[in-house]
């Protein structure tokens, strides 16, 4: 995760995202890092819209809260709801 933070921490100073940077910024936070997935990590954000994806990730995770929310007031309302008619029948065959 730290090879990660840190190509962003560029991508945010307006700095290239190379080996030789990442290296530099992992090492001033005292991070170890291993250079081949720092490798790995280059090679895999070549031609990547760094900017675009946040946003679409930034997106995405707004969307399943507002519906988590949602669905979680739903889920709340029912069981008082059953509740209300178990207990209507409960006493119904009392005096039925």
């Amino acid at each position: 995760m730290e090879n990660i933070y840190a190509a962003l921490l560029l991508h945010k100073a307006g700095k290239d995202i190379s080996e030789a940077n990442l290296m530099k910024v992992l090492a001033a936070a005292g991070a170890e890092s291993d250079e081949s997935q720092v490798k790995s990590l280059v090679v895999s954000l070549k031609g990547v819209d760094i900017e675009k994806e946040l946003e679409s990730a930034t997106l995405a995770a707004a969307a399943p809260a507002s519906g988590a929310s949602a669905s979680a007031t739903k889920k709340e309302e029912a069981p008082k709801e059953e509740k209300h008619e178990e207990a209507a029948e409960g006493l119904s065959a009392l005096f039925g």
